[in-house]
């Protein structure tokens, strides 16, 4: 064993699969974040922390037991029945329960935070905070579904299980130094509020095409993303200039600033 890590340490294939591989986990991490910072806000504020922390924790740990059971993963991907002309695997159902659970969940929060006047339906919109209890269960839930595509990933790039085990825990650690940053950045800004669960319903989509055998590739997704969140921090920097500019004239009375004009005899 010490012999086959010297092997890899020295080996600089290795090193740039390690590389490529933590950069496609926090990657795919961050999808995960998105959905454990909204869900977490929704907590009492003294246990938003915590929330966040045990719900990575536990992403972790699932990630490592499905590591350690590599053979059963890649076993996931083999057909088990066919419909509609397309193999559907227990990876392909997962994939589409976990996408219905994410559409499902940010449409009910976009519904929440738009409606006026919120009352008990399909959405159960009346409720603005939710049980810690509750809480777990949905990230235990959604941690499955990103889990397994994560290792699934990384089976895909790499053989060597040391590898695997490194990016999981770096990508892990970035998602637990990211929680509470992104988290309150989200609570302070409304409207990314909004922008993140569209990313939800974006992920969702792509999770539910890709249980379906229609591939979408990553690059494409996560361009979007960058170009809303570009043109999302454009807003907010407009913003944050419109109200310097209205506190300026109010504090000089409520006008234009004054200009001093010389004095007429």
């Amino acid at each position: 064993m010490a012999e086959y890590l010297m092997q890899l340490a020295v080996d600089p294939a290795a090193w740039i699969a390690l590389v490529t591989l933590i950069a496609m986990e926090v990657v795919l991490g961050i999808d995960n974040l998105i959905f454990i910072s909204i869900l977490t806000n929704k907590l009492p504020p003294e246990r938003q922390s915590i929330g966040r922390k045990i719900g990575i924790g536990l992403a972790l740990i699932m990630r490592l037991v499905l590591l350690s059971t590599i053979a059963f993963i890649v076993s996931l991907t083999q057909p088990i029945f066919e419909a509609f002309g397309h193999g559907f695997s227990w990876r392909d159902l997962i994939l589409i329960a976990g996408g219905l659970f994410l559409v499902w969940k940010a449409t009910k929060e976009i519904h929440h935070s738009v409606d006026p006047n919120p009352n008990e339906d399909l959405f159960d919109t009346s409720k603005g905070t939710i049980g810690f209890g509750s809480a777990i269960v949905q990230i235990i839930l959604i941690d499955m579904v990103f889990s397994i595509d994560s290792i699934i990933t990384a089976v895909g790039m790499t053989e060597h299980l040391p590898i695997m085990v490194i990016a999981v825990i770096v990508a892990v650690i970035t998602m637990l130094v990211a929680a509470d940053p992104l988290a309150n950045f989200i609570k302070r800004n409304p409207t990314v509020v909004m922008l993140a669960l569209g990313f939800l319903i974006m992920i969702g989509m792509t999770l539910i095409a890709e249980g379906f055998g229609a591939h979408v590739p990553k690059g494409y997704v996560y361009a979007a993303m960058a170009f809303s969140v570009l043109v999302e921090a454009l807003n907010i920097f407009a913003r944050r200039a419109q109200r310097k500019i209205e506190a300026a004239r109010a504090s000089n009375g409520g006008g234009a600033p004054s200009v001093d004009q010389p004095s007429s005899h």
